[in-house]
This record gives C-alpha cells, sequence and structure tokens, in this order.
C-alpha cells in the first residue's frame, strides 16, 4: 500500500523508536493512507512541511486492526490510556484508567502494525471526557465518527521497518494546511457540543456502568 507520514522534514529513512513514547500507541513511524490528512498533520505547528510517500509491504507482517469488528473503541481507549501521559485528574478517571488497562488493553509491542485512530486534540478530549464519566460510550462512539478523523497505520517493530521504502515527499503549505485541519478541529468540537447537549438514552453506558457491572471486553452490551 501507499502511505504518508506528515512532518516538518522530508524523512528518507526512518528511525526505529525514533518517535515519542507518549504518542498514541507509543514508540513507532505513524503513516496514513489520506495525503490530505499527512499534509494536516504535516503543519500542524502552523509552519510548512512534507507529506513523506511511501511503499509498505505488508506481507507477512503482524497486525493489530483496533477498528476490525473484534475489537470495541473500549480496546483503543485503553490503549491511548496507557501511553498518553496528559489525563483529567479527579472523578473516577484514575480508577477507570486502571480498570481499561486491565481489562482492555492490548498490547501493541507485539505486533509489527498497528491500526487504529488518531488521537488529534478534539478527539483526545472526548477520550478524556468519557474516562471522566461525564459521556456515555454511545456519545463517545458518535464523537469519534465527527470531522473526518483519521486512521493511522503505525509501524512497531524492527521488521516493519524493513518493509517500508521512500517514493518522494509532496510540500505541504501551512497557509492552507494549517487552516483545513483547524476547520475540522472546529466542526467536530461544534458537533461533539451539540450532541452531548441532547439526551441519553435509557439503555446508554458510562464507564461508571462498565465497572460496577464488571463488563470486560468481548461483552455483548458493547456492540
Amino acid at each position: 500500500m501507499i502511505v504518508f507520514h506528515g512532518s516538518e522534514h522530508i524523512v528518507e529513512k526512518p528511525v526505529f523508536h525514533g518517535g515519542k513514547k507518549n504518542n498514541d500507541y507509543g514508540y513507532g513511524f505513524y503513516t496514513t493512507e489520506s495525503l490530505d490528512l499527512a499534509k494536516e498533520w504535516a503543519c500542524a505547528k502552523n509552519t510548512d512541511g512534507y507529506a513523506n510517500r511511501y511503499e509498505l509491504d505488508m506481507a507477512g507482517l503482524s497486525v493489530l486492526n483496533l477498528n476490525s469488528s473484534e475489537y470495541s473503541i473500549l480496546n483503543w481507549l485503553a490503549v491511548l490510556t496507557h501511553y498518553r501521559s496528559y489525563w483529567q485528574n479527579g472523578s473516577i478517571a484514575e480508577t477507570a484508567k486502571k480498570y481499561l488497562q486491565e481489562h482492555f488493553f492490548i498490547d501493541p509491542e507485539e505486533y509489527d502494525i498497528i491500526i487504529g485512530y488518531r488521537a488529534d486534540d478534539s478527539y483526545f478530549s472526548f477520550a478524556q471526557d468519557f474516562v471522566a464519566g461525564t459521556i456515555s460510550l454511545q456519545k463517545l462512539s458518535e464523537a469519534m465518527r465527527l470531522g473526518k478523523l483519521g486512521e493511522q497505520i503505525v509501524l512497531k517493530s524492527v521488521r516493519a521497518y524493513t518493509k517500508i521504502h521512500f517514493q518522494g515527499a509532496d510540500f505541504a503549505e501551512a497557509q492552507r494546511w494549517y487552516d483545513k485541519k483547524s476547520v475540522r478541529d472546529r466542526k467536530a468540537r461544534r458537533a461533539y457540543r451539540r450532541s452531548k447537549g441532547a439526551g441519553d438514552g435509557i439503555a446508554d453506558i458510562y464507564m461508571l456502568d462498565i465497572m460496577r457491572e464488571g463488563i470486560t471486553s468481548g461483552d455483548s452490551r458493547l456492540r
């Protein structure tokens, strides 16, 4: 497949463990199949950047696809709470994080490739609200579909790094792509506020319900 990596620099040869430990899925090389999203991510600091283009050979690689039907959004959230460093304090957040990691965590380090959502600023705040107990699981699921949330393809193993080959780089102008990212984020936040203000259904599940009722991965109530 062809994938793109948004960066302030041209990256011809990705460096194993060259990223940040507190990214969504820990150390890894973060890519997307969307050229537009890569350009937005390249200009995230309102500076010009590049959408680096690669050919990725997936043959023989072990893949954890957190967006597949066998997993729920709570599996993705458990991974996010494990790696991302900032979370709300108070409420039930700390207990919720521990519960998610004990019952829904899947270790990405055991795979070559991870596929899952990218927690941009707005989406990370939606996830925080759920962990803090202020929105239901149904509201979180709705929120993650707002604003064309990006899917990431993340290289995790040394083996995966041998399967990616640089093809070139497309220039990304901050004046255009930073604005597009900002507009998309604002639209997602506005839609989230409208959704959050709407009433819950009688069967809606909150983080507190999940812990009280001992709900674990694969439970039919999560579908």
